[in-house]
């Protein structure tokens, strides 16, 4: 039976994940207590989280590209709502995170907080 190739590789990121996962999730236990507790790690452990989401988040910006104004020569960057709503957001999230230290909420208060700002800005006629 032939595979599509979306199928293989959907396969392969789910087996790669699951491996990361049990690595993750392995490793305090094969090492050493003494290893657990240095600095860096906990200072590494402590950054992980907001790091990775914050990674997550810039990644998913919708940047546009500069557009050539008509009768000029300069090249202008206009922002779309989602753009603005989503700088917003991520300004919400980091400072959910930061006052909670919960990363869950952070996530879900960043989804709501993208939604409103979107509704916000459709509301007052934002282009």
């Amino acid at each position: 039976m032939n595979t599509p190739p979306d199928n293989v590789y959907l396969i392969a990121a789910t087996f790669a994940m699951a491996l990361v996962t049990l690595l993750t999730r392995i490793t305090p236990i094969i090492l050493p207590k003494r290893l657990l507790d240095a600095p860096l790690l906990l200072a590494v452990n402590k950054a992980l989280p907001l790091s990775v989401m914050t990674l997550l988040i810039l990644t998913s910006l919708h940047w546009q590209q500069p557009k050539l104004m008509p009768n000029a020569m300069i090249v202008s960057l206009s922002l779309s709502p989602l753009l603005v709503a989503e700088i917003l957001a991520l300004i919400v999230v980091l400072l959910s995170y930061h006052w909670k230290k919960q990363l869950l909420l952070s996530m879900l208060v960043g989804i709501a907080s993208l939604n409103g700002f979107l509704w916000l800005l459709n509301l007052i006629g934002f282009q």
